[in-house]
C-alpha cells in the first residue's frame, strides 16, 4: 500500500510540476487572466504539499485539484482559439491537444484508483464539466466550420467526424448523473423540479447541451448524405436524425413548460425539428 501511495504521488507530482511550467508560460502572455490566476494558486498549494513530503493518502482531493487546474488552463487556451476564429492552419492540432488534456484527468483517475469508479474519485460535477468542455469545444469549432462552405466541400468527412465526437461527449455529459426515477421513493413536492430530474435536466448547462446536440445533429444530417465515406464506416456513425429529434423534443417541452418565460428560446429548435422529423 505504501508503495502504491509513493507511485501515485510521484506521477501526480510530475504532472503538477509540468502544468506549473505551462501555466507560468501562459501567464507571461496575460498576467491578469482570472482562470490562469486560479490555476496558479491551486498549483502553488499542490507544489507546497509535495515539497513538505505529503503522500497521496487523499488521492481523490489531489486529483480533483489537478482536474480544476486542467479546466482553468484549457479554458484560457480555448478562448484564444475562439477569439482567433479557429485559424485553419493550427486549429486541428490545438483542438486535439485540448481534447487530450481534458481527457487526462479521467484516464489518470482510472489508472491511479482502479478500484474506484472515476465519478467517485473526481466527483459528478468535475466529470460532467470534463465532458461538457470537450463537447462544447467541438461544437464551437463545428459552428465556425459550418460557415466555411468551401472548406466543408473539401473536408466533409473531417467535419462529420468532429460532429460525431462532439455529440458523443455531450451525450456522455447528460448521462453522468442518473435521471431521478419518480417511483424510487423520491418525494418531490415541486412538479416542475420532478419533471426536470426525471428527464436528467439538472442545470442550465444541461439544457444548453441539448440545444448543442440538436444543432450538431442537424449539421450532420445536412452533410452526411453527401459524404464519400464507405457504407461500412457510415454504420459506425450515430443516428443523428433520431438523436437530434429526441433531444430537441425534450428541450422544447422543458422550455415551453416549466421554464416558460425564463428566457429560453425554442424557435431554432422547432425549425430544426421541422427538418429532422
Amino acid at each position: 500500500m505504501a508503495d502504491d501511495y509513493r507511485r501515485q504521488g510521484f506521477e501526480l507530482e510530475r504532472r503538477i510540476f509540468e502544468l506549473d511550467i505551462k501555466c507560468s508560460s501562459l501567464r507571461a502572455e496575460k498576467q491578469d487572466d482570472d482562470y490562469l490566476q486560479n490555476a496558479s494558486a491551486i498549483l502553488d498549494k499542490l507544489k507546497s504539499y509535495y515539497r513538505q513530503g505529503g503522500e497521496s493518502s487523499n488521492l481523490s482531493k489531489l486529483l480533483q485539484d489537478y482536474t480544476q487546474v486542467i479546466l482553468d488552463i484549457t479554458f484560457y487556451e480555448e478562448n484564444k482559439l475562439v477569439d482567433q476564429e479557429f485559424p485553419e492552419d493550427c486549429s486541428p492540432f490545438k483542438i486535439q491537444q485540448l481534447l487530450q488534456d481534458l481527457t487526462e484527468p479521467e484516464v489518470l483517475a482510472g489508472r491511479l484508483a482502479p478500484a474506484q469508479e472515476v465519478q467517485s474519485v473526481l466527483g459528478l460535477e468535475l466529470l460532467e464539466c470534463l465532458y461538457w468542455r470537450r463537447g462544447a469545444l467541438l461544437y464551437m469549432y463545428c459552428h465556425t466550420l459550418h460557415q466555411r462552405k468551401q472548406w466543408i466541400k473539401k473536408n466533409k468527412d473531417t467535419f462529420l467526424k468532429c460532429i460525431q465526437e462532439g455529440v458523443r461527449y455531450l451525450m456522455r455529459m447528460l448521462q453522468v448523473r442518473n435521471s431521478v426515477k419518480l417511483n424510487d421513493g423520491v418525494v418531490l413536492h415541486d412538479t416542475a423540479t420532478a419533471s426536470f430530474l426525471s428527464e436528467g435536466i439538472f442545470s442550465d448547462t444541461h439544457l444548453l447541451t441539448m440545444m448543442y446536440i440538436g444543432e450538431m445533429c442537424f449539421w450532420a444530417v445536412k452533410y452526411e448524405d453527401c459524404s464519400a465515406d464507405t457504407m461500412e464506416r457510415k454504420e459506425d456513425r450515430l443516428q443523428f436524425r433520431d438523436i437530434g429529434t429526441q433531444i430537441l423534443n425534450k428541450y422544447v417541452l422543458a422550455c415551453e413548460g416549466p421554464l416558460q418565460g425564463q428566457g429560453w428560446n425554442t424557435e431554432n429548435a422547432k425549425e430544426i425539428l421541422s427538418i429532422l422529423q
